[in-house]
């Protein structure tokens, strides 16, 4: 869906991409009130945007819209980026646009409960008010099982079906101007500040290979084919599939 050129009036396929020397150079002038260079930073970042909102790809949103909450994130971003702490700027700006885009699906009330999920929940509901009247204390998940007649698994869906979403940039504490979020207080050991940007250089270096090597790549390693069946779909002989897969492997290599 996000490889058509033109999203929002914007043709894609031109984009300029910032070295990380440029990003600061437009940041710092951005920060002293410079309106282009501000400009050219939000232009230089909108391919960040884009890699963002592959992972929503299958919401069923419309993408210009999506596109529009993404950059929203990333205006976000670049007002509150401080490279004093020595971050990269795609690092900072990754989790603002992806929570803004939660933030957006949540709202306009994408996620939707099941009525069953409901129904199972009110009925725990009721049972866990009786059982803390009666015991003085809050039931355990067996215990409203037992009450309700209901596998314990499918209650507990039902209650985390019904809880309403938190904003993971939620301030939670806040002194004197500087706010504690939600995201201070988890944390993550699989989608690492280190994942996330070697995910997005893995992206950038695979959008810079030329068509050819984009498509044997992508049927390669996202579809599974074998070297000959490439080369049956594509009208190349295997040496030659092989040798351009390795080429474009090396160039990615190189990149990253």
């Amino acid at each position: 869906m996000y490889n058509k050129v033109e999203i929002c009036g914007i043709n894609t396929a031109k984009l300029k991409v910032l070295s990380e020397d440029e990003k600061m150079e437009l940041l710092t002038k951005s920060r002293a009130g410079d309106q282009e260079a501000r400009d050219k930073l939000i232009m230089g970042n909108l391919r960040l945007v884009l890699s963002v909102l592959q992972s929503f790809s299958n919401r069923g949103e419309n993408p210009d819209d999506l596109f529009q909450v993404g950059t929203v994130g990333l205006l976000k971003a670049i007002r509150g980026y401080n490279p004093e702490f020595g971050t990269k700027f795609s690092t900072y700006a990754v989790p603002l646009i992806a929570g803004e885009l939660k933030r957006y699906l949540r709202d306009s009330g994408s996620i939707r409960v099941s009525r069953s999920l409901r129904d199972v929940a009110y009925k725990a509901l009721q049972a866990k008010e009786r059982l803390s009247a009666k015991l003085q204390r809050e039931p355990t998940v067996e215990e409203l099982a037992k009450e309700t007649g209901l596998p314990s698994d499918e209650i507990v869906a039902a209650l985390d079906a019904i809880v309403e979403p938190v904003s993971l940039y939620e301030p939670i504490y806040s002194d004197g101007g500087d706010s504690v979020y939600v995201l201070d207080q988890i944390k993550d050991t699989k989608n690492t500040d280190e994942n996330w940007t070697t995910s997005i250089a893995i992206s950038e270096a695979i959008e810079k290979l030329n068509k050819r090597e984009q498509k044997i790549l992508a049927l390669r390693f996202f579809k599974g084919r074998t070297q000959t069946e490439v080369a049956s779909e594509i009208g190349i002989s295997q040496a030659q599939v092989s040798r351009i897969e390795k080429g474009a492997l090396d160039k990615i290599r190189r990149r990253l």
